[in-house]
């Protein structure tokens, strides 16, 4: 089965509070360049053709959803989220017809900069494991003790920092979730519900500037990468 026999869907957990931030609203309604930062990872999810729909899971009674305007935007559907992201996602896939042969796109709402090329690579995986996007950690990587004093320092070979979208079987990624939440497993991303249910899923190099907001300095940071993808696309 290839790529082209499947629906190809983007959902989008946008229910969190994103209290790091430090902000007076959820870091999805911030913005940059005049539009929230919601906008512009739903505008590049938006523009990719192959996706067909993009379902956003949204915290119940949503004030802020008012802000997100889009031209043509039956393309995009609202669902509630959960208390966490495992849960959100999961409501998300529960809107997506059982009948139907569809792959899903995991997307982070707070990764504004994702690129069309990271999801052209991502594409190219093509079984059951499915893949996510990622990059080598270059960093050297301390582990901490409960005193917040270096136990040790981790050999980073082989180490990969996990990034969004997450691409997976929409079946076999509902099926995990649920069996991972039911054994009460920690689930901080889709591609760990996976490994939880057997799964290896490959891991496609991203590029570093598919940043994830979560601090306040964050958000120059993605002002400037945003700015910069305009300009090189206003040149082409």
């Amino acid at each position: 089965m290839t790529n082209s026999d499947y629906q190809l869907i983007a959902v989008v957990p946008a229910a969190g509070i994103g209290s790091r931030m430090q902000a007076d609203k959820p870091k999805q309604y911030l913005e940059i360049q005049g539009k929230t930062i919601l906008a512009h990872t739903l505008g590049v999810l938006f523009a990719y053709p192959a996706i067909s729909e993009i379902i956003v899971a949204v915290a119940p009674n949503d004030p802020y959803l008012p802000q997100l305007k889009f031209d043509n935007a039956e393309k995009i559907r609202f669902v509630h989220g959960g208390a966490t992201r495992a849960e959100s996602v999961l409501n998300g896939l529960h809107h997506i017809n059982a009948k139907q042969r569809c792959r899903v796109l995991v997307h982070d709402a707070a990764r504004p900069c994702l690129t069309h090329q990271d999801l052209d690579r991502l594409l190219q995986i093509d079984d059951d494991n499915g893949a996510i996007l990622a990059i080598p950690a270059t960093d050297t990587i301390k582990r901490a003790d409960a005193a917040q004093q270096i136990h040790h320092t981790e050999d980073r070979a082989g180490l990969w920092l996990a990034q969004t979208p997450q691409y997976f079987r929409a079946d076999l990624l509902q099926n995990a979730l649920e069996q991972a939440l039911a054994q009460g497993l920690a689930v901080t991303d889709e591609a760990s519900a996976m490994e939880f249910a057997g799964f290896r899923p490959h891991l496609v190099p991203g590029r570093s500037d598919n940043l994830k907001i979560t601090r306040p300095e964050d958000l120059a940071l993605a002002e400037f990468y945003l700015n910069r993808k305009n300009t090189t696309t206003s040149q082409i």
